[in-house]
């Protein structure tokens, strides 16, 4: 079975031609049809092949079969977000030639494709995903599934949300045994302020997580839940279920994720108004992310807000972390901070005209690009309060009807 596929991997390799290759062993088309899994043949023939290619094709076979089980546990490594088993995994499949003749490279590539996207590679993995949509026809219901997920992850990485739900919502499910994609759909449908089918769909990824003992990725499912819970009645409920997520997140060592919800439980406070709370809890996320990333510059633009709304922190100092958030998001190209800083530093200079300029002409644009509804609705909500107390009713009332119609 796999014994024609090896030969005629090794012979193209040593840039040897059929004729050459079966020279006083066998004829050119016996070769052929070797190759192509059409004949039987003799042990001896194939060992005389080996012979002259210098492998032993027992020793190949067990290679090739290796390569099927390192795929899918890279698949599972994935899933299960170990890092450490993905670099491994990965860094063993490239090494490995025969991968080029598994009747699994495709997945692998795609499964490649996912693993630079977490680790935020999106123009190497943008060249994996044209290759195989090339060849899209070519691929089995579950790699097609797969391609799916891998493209949908990719726009969530790009932060074009709404392709992201229209390209994830296609999968078919019973073709494709991975219902981690729901969470992938959930993060998205939250981004655009969706709450009902945000938390549906992480409901339905937190009791995958659940099934197969992955933990780590239940706290995420459900802190993605709570996030969806409105409690406009202020009680405790939401902010004991982010401090019991905090508990098991330090039980369970993930630092990364102990960052994420406090985070949350910060942007918990911000909306009820508790600024001194908001503060603390953002300035201690900040505390466990890397400086050059998004996810800190998340913190640091809530830090900020609420350090301003609460009037916690002199105005001198504000504009120094504003100016310290635009730097680190030029540096790490990211537009969606660098409009954000933009806009804090107008704010916190008083330069009203020129954050209401920005804001209508620069930041909400690209918002609106993107899918970020949250930031639209509040944009044009900032936008129809400065036109209103600025007796300019015609922009009041073309912002306010934006905003009915949205």
């Amino acid at each position: 079975m796999y014994e024609g596929k090896i030969i005629k991997f090794y012979r193209e390799k040593y840039k040897l031609t059929q004729e050459q290759l079966g020279k006083d062993i066998c004829s050119i088309t016996h070769i052929s049809k070797i190759e192509c899994n059409q004949t039987t043949f003799a042990t001896e023939i194939i060992a005389l092949i080996c012979k002259r290619l210098g492998i032993n094709m027992e020793t190949e076979i067990k290679k090739l079969l290796g390569v099927k089980q390192q795929i899918f546990k890279l698949h599972e490594a994935i899933i299960m977000q170990s890092f450490k088993d993905m670099s491994q995994i990965n860094g063993e499949l490239e090494q490995e030639e025969l991968i080029q003749i598994s009747e699994y490279f495709h997945m692998y590539q795609l499964l490649r494709a996912r693993y630079l996207l977490m680790h935020h590679k999106c123009q190497e993995a943008y060249k994996i995903i044209k290759k195989i949509k090339k060849i899209e026809n070519k691929l089995t219901l579950f790699e097609s599934n797969l391609l799916k997920h891998v493209l949908g992850s990719y726009y969530l990485e790009k932060q074009e949300y709404v392709k992201a739900i229209q390209i994830l919502k296609t999968i078919q499910i019973q073709n494709y045994n991975n219902p981690e994609y729901y969470y992938h759909l959930a993060i998205a449908y939250h981004t655009i302020q969706s709450p009902v089918l945000a938390y549906y769909y992480a409901d339905k990824s937190h009791n995958f997580f659940h099934d197969i003992n992955n933990y780590l990725r239940v706290i995420d499912a459900e802190m993605l839940m709570i996030i969806q819970v409105e409690d406009d009645d202020g009680n405790e409920e939401i902010i004991n279920r982010y401090k019991k997520l905090i508990i098991s997140c330090e039980l369970c060592n993930a630092p990364e994720r102990k960052a994420k919800v406090l985070h949350n439980l910060a942007a918990e406070y911000y909306r009820r108004k508790d600024y001194k709370q908001a503060s603390t809890f953002y300035k201690e996320s900040m505390s466990l992310k890397n400086l050059d990333s998004p996810v800190y510059l998340l913190s640091l633009e809530g830090f900020i807000r609420s350090s301003f709304d609460g009037n916690l922190i002199a105005n001198d100092q504000l504009i120094q972390h504003a100016e310290d958030g635009l730097t680190i998001a030029i540096r790490i190209k990211q537009l969606l901070y660098i409009h954000l800083f933009k806009l804090l530093l107008y704010l916190l200079k008083s330069k009203e005209k020129e954050y209401h300029q920005y804001l209508l002409n620069k930041a909400l644009p690209m918002f609106s690009n993107s899918g970020y509804t949250y930031l639209i609705q509040r944009s044009k909500k900032e936008l129809f309060h400065y036109y209103s107390n600025n007796n300019l009713p015609d922009k009041a009332l073309e912002i306010a009807n934006l905003l009915i119609n949205t």
